[in-house]
């Protein structure tokens, strides 16, 4: 089970200010935040929102790498599809109704 040293060598604390945007920084906070205390559920609301593509990426790539080693569920609301790819499932939200 990991623990919070696990989360902060996948966020790069150290080198945090060489590497990171500050909003990058905050969002991988975040995450490391929302991981350490092992939920069985994740509520992410655009985790992308304010990253430019490649941050936003790499986030979302941590998201998935920790929930994947603690077996826990992310449920993610996005209006990026390009981050749609490590999805196991998608559900849509069209005209107010749900599309799976």
């Amino acid at each position: 089970m990991p623990n919070f040293s696990d989360y902060q060598a996948a966020i790069s604390v150290r080198n945090l200010n060489h590497y990171f945007g500050e909003a990058q920084l905050r969002q991988q906070v975040a995450i490391a935040r929302a991981l350490v205390s092992h939920p069985s559920l994740v509520l992410a609301d655009e985790p992308t929102a304010s990253l430019d593509s490649k941050s936003g990426r790499d986030v979302v790539d941590l998201i998935y790498k920790l929930a994947k080693d603690q077996g826990c569920t992310i449920l993610m609301v996005t209006h990026d599809h390009r981050i749609l790819d490590i999805a196991d499932r998608i559900i849509k939200m069209e005209d107010g109704r749900l599309q799976s």
